[in-house]
This record gives structure tokens, C-alpha cells and sequence, in this order.
């Protein structure tokens, strides 16, 4: 656990030193990330501990003295068996309510920081929204450096206006966020840049000729109210937005109405499409109020009554030049205009989906968790046993590589699952089922005393064939 919360202090560098956060506020980060990494450490924790136990035993010859006093390697693993499986439904009682929460609490933290913090809220080299200000902005800057972050280099600024449009641009060379404990203002002095606003005349004409005003500046101050954000609380919830803030319970309701959603919106827009193209027409219901009465229609000839037309290049060749030209365009601006709308909600459509599989992923993720830690027993117990090494050596490199090819096998497994390229049930199931005969087999060569890999079966099966025809040729 050390390991990992070391390696996650590194991810997090950026958001927590120099900000001014306080001792208190770092630690509760931490707290709330702790329980995050039980799902990479709980596998991996059993499967050394395991292989340590049982490499120790095997080599103190431990299992031969048990074996000696009529005492079977499952007869010994049958206390650590109970455990293992009462850690397994902790894992899942763990996974479904403390790691949701901690995720929830941990993001919330984040963002609050961001609020209260300004500086915390620019990141360098990307688009930064100042959130809950009365100056809608979002800003980005090339480098931050100085007293926390103070300093500001390459700024670009986009202001929202009240119908949150970017009408104007600045642009400055450099920068510095100026604040007080005392005060509910930041002063943002801009230096050296030029300042972009696209003007809006009440004139339509005047409107159309697109006008924008210019200017340049040696220093430019842009005061910022926060007085809202003074009074934010850090461990304000907000709502829960990703799948890994949801429960069991709460999944299996999102995965529901997502579904429903989704069909929603396909079948919405595939009668969309449909009724644009008019490529399938339907016939309206009749009037059931005219069901028994009989119409009295004209009389027509049979000439009159056939449709002349019956292939497209009928059609096209009853136009003259120029209805034929017309006809053509618009059928291509048609086609064109469908073909961009497809486009356009394919993207919408995948994400969609995208989101919806991340959910049935995190559902299915928290049952083999429980799981993985049972099987990963079943694989480190008998390999200590077979490999009869314990300490740090060799069973460190054993373990570390086995839960790397398991983690490894969840990763991209889980991507190929959000993508949609395979189920997402199988995307979480697929390591621990990988593991799962890989157990078996150990557990039965730890049991029969055979060695880690033994192609000496192989060789006497070989010889004995071998042996077999030379004894049918005497015969012969």
C-alpha cells in the first residue's frame, strides 16, 4: 500500500504542492485516496503473502513433516480457505460501499481546491474554466511559475458573455494573480497583449459585415469576485457523476435507464434519417369511420390509371435540362446533409455507449474483485509450495510477474470493453478467468508433488510408445 500511495503522491504532484492546501487538506487527499488502490494492492497483497507463506514452509520442509503425520496440503490450506473467503466477501462489501465513497469524496476535494484555490484551477497548456466568478472566463497559460503559481506566462483569455459565448479574446505575453486573505478580490494583471472583441450592432445589416474592436495594452487588470468561493466548503458532495461513485444497487438503475436512453435515441434518430430520405414510405391507417362506406370515384381509363414512370432514369429523363440539374444538386446536398447528421451523432452515440459499458464494467469489476482474491490464494499457495523458496527472492519476482500479466490482462481488457469491442462482463472477468485454470492446475501438481514444469510424464509416455512398436515388430 506504501508503494502505491508513493506513486499516487506522484500523480497528484501538481495539484498539491505549492498551492498553500495545508497539512490537513493533503492529508485528507491521501485518506480519501487510500481506499482507491485496494483493487490493484488486495490482489496482489495475497498472492506474494501466499507464495511467502507457503515458499517458507516447503523449505523448512514444514509440508514433509505434515505429510509424514498423515496431514494432507488441503487439510492444511482449510483454516487459510475459510479466511480467503470471508476476505473475499469483506472485498466486495469494501468495493461496493467504501471505494464509491472515497472516489466521491476525493474528486469533490479536488474540485473544491480548484475553486477555492485560483491558482490550482490553471493548468498549464490546456483551456482552464474559472467556475462560480461573476467574470466568466476560461484561461490558458503556457507555464506557471513563482510563489504559488503566481506568475503567468503566454496568457490567452476567452470572456464569456451571459449567454455563454466567447465574444472576446485576450492575448498577453505575461501575467500575475494578485491576492489577499483579507479581500474577496484576485487581481489578474495582464502585461504587454492586445485585446479582441467581436462587436454586436442591434443593426442586422451592420451585423452581417461581422465588425470587431482592437486595442493594445501595456497593463490590463482584471479584478475577479470570489466571494462565493470564500465561503465554499471543501467537503461539499456534489453529485455523483462517474460509475466508480455508484453502488451495486445504483449501477444496476443507471445501467437500466442508460439502456432505455440509448434505445431512445437510436430509434428517434434512425426515424429521423428515415423520414428525411423518404426511402420508406408507409402507408397512412384508414378511417375506420369509412370502413363500410363505399367511395364514389370518377371514372378513369386504364391509360390514365398506369404510372408511366417506372425507373429513375425514367424520371430523370422526362425533366428538361435544367429541372435535371436542380433534381441532381438537391438530391446530392440531401445525401450530403444526411451523411454529415450521421456523422456528427455516430460520435455522440459512442460516447453514449461508451458510458454505458463503463457502468456494466464497474458492476461486473466489483464481483471479480471478490473473486480474484480467492483464485490468486488457489495460484500463490500451491506455486510456494511447488517452487520451495521463501524471503524476498524469487517469490517477489514470481508474484510481481504473475499480477502484472493478471493486471495487465484487466487493463486493456476493461479498454476493449469501454470501447465496445467485446462484452464489458467478459472485459472484467477475463483476468480472474485466465487465472482461474491456472489455479487448478497448480493446486493439483502441489498436491501430487510434482514440480512447477515436469516434461518427465512426457518422456516416459514418448519412450513407452516407442517401446510399445519395438515389442509389436518382435512379435510380428
Amino acid at each position: 500500500m506504501v508503494i502505491f500511495i508513493f506513486q499516487g503522491i506522484w500523480l497528484f504532484i501538481d495539484d498539491l504542492a505549492g498551492k498553500g492546501l495545508g497539512m490537513v487538506i493533503i492529508g485528507k487527499f491521501i485518506f480519501y485516496f487510500i481506499p482507491t488502490l485496494v483493487d490493484k494492492v488486495l490482489p496482489l497483497t495475497v498472492l506474494l503473502s501466499s507464495i511467502l507463506t507457503f515458499g517458507a514452509f516447503a523449505e523448512n520442509y514444514e509440508f514433509a513433516a505434515m505429510k509424514a503425520s498423515g496431514i494432507s496440503l488441503q487439510r492444511g490450506m482449510r483454516s487459510l480457505i475459510i479466511f480467503v473467503l470471508f476476505l473475499g466477501v469483506v472485498t466486495f462489501f469494501f468495493a461496493n460501499n467504501v471505494i464509491p465513497k472515497s472516489e466521491q469524496k476525493m474528486f469533490n476535494l479536488r474540485r473544491n481546491i480548484a475553486k477555492v484555490k485560483p491558482a490550482a484551477a490553471i493548468t498549464e497548456g490546456v483551456f482552464s474554466d474559472f467556475e462560480g466568478t461573476g467574470e466568466g472566463m476560461n484561461i490558458k497559460v503556457d507555464k506557471k511559475h513563482g510563489d504559488q503559481d503566481r506568475f503567468l506566462d503566454n496568457v490567452i483569455i476567452h470572456k464569456k458573455t451571459a449567454q455563454n459565448i466567447n465574444n472576446t479574446v485576450i492575448k498577453a505575453k505575461s501575467g500575475e494573480l494578485i491576492s489577499s486573505e483579507a479581500s474577496d478580490i484576485i487581481q489578474l494583471v495582464l502585461k504587454d497583449g492586445n485585446y479582441y472583441e467581436d462587436v454586436m450592432p442591434k443593426d442586422a445589416k451592420e451585423r452581417r459585415k461581422q465588425p470587431f474592436a482592437k486595442s493594445n495594452f501595456e497593463t490590463y487588470t482584471i479584478n475577479i469576485d470570489i466571494s462565493e468561493l470564500n465561503d465554499h466548503d471543501l467537503e461539499e458532495d456534489q453529485n455523483i457523476t462517474t460509475n466508480k461513485m455508484k453502488n451495486v444497487g445504483r449501477l444496476i438503475k443507471d445501467i437500466d435507464s442508460l439502456r432505455e436512453n440509448n434505445l431512445e435515441k437510436v430509434e428517434a434518430f434512425s426515424k429521423n434519417v428515415v423520414n428525411r430520405m423518404g426511402a420508406f414510405p408507409f402507408k397512412s391507417p384508414r378511417d375506420s369511420t369509412l370502413k363500410n362506406l363505399q367511395l364514389i370515384e370518377p371514372e378513369e381509363s386504364n391509360e390514365n390509371r398506369l404510372d408511366t414512370i417506372q425507373t429513375i432514369d425514367d424520371f430523370i429523363g422526362s425533366l428538361e435540362k435544367w429541372e435535371q440539374v436542380q433534381v441532381m444538386k438537391k438530391a446530392q446536398n440531401e445525401v450530403t446533409s444526411i451523411l454529415n447528421t450521421v456523422k456528427s451523432k455516430k460520435n455522440e452515440l459512442q460516447s453514449r455507449y461508451k458510458f454505458y459499458n463503463s457502468h456494466i464494467l464497474s458492476l461486473h469489476q466489483k464481483y471479480a474483485l471478490a473473486l480474484s482474491c480467492i483464485i490468486l490464494f488457489f495460484v500463490g499457495a500451491p506455486l510456494g509450495a511447488i517452487i520451495r523458496k521463501g524471503g524476498l527472492g524469487l517469490p517477489m519476482v514470481v508474484a510481481i510477474m504473475l499480477f502484472l500479466t493478471y493486471y495487465f490482462i484487466g487493463v486493456f481488457a476493461g479498454n476493449y470493453a469501454k470501447e465496445g469491442n467485446i462484452h464489458p462482463a467478459i472485459g472484467a472477468w477475463l483476468p480472474t478467468l485466465i487465472m482461474l485454470p491456472l489455479g487448478i492446475s497448480l493446486t493439483r501438481r502441489a498436491t501430487a508433488d510434482k514440480g512447477l514444469v515436469g516434461f518427465g510424464h512426457f518422456i516416459d509416455r514418448i519412450k513407452s510408445i516407442f517401446k510399445k512398436k519395438d515389442k509389436d515388430a518382435e512379435e510380428q
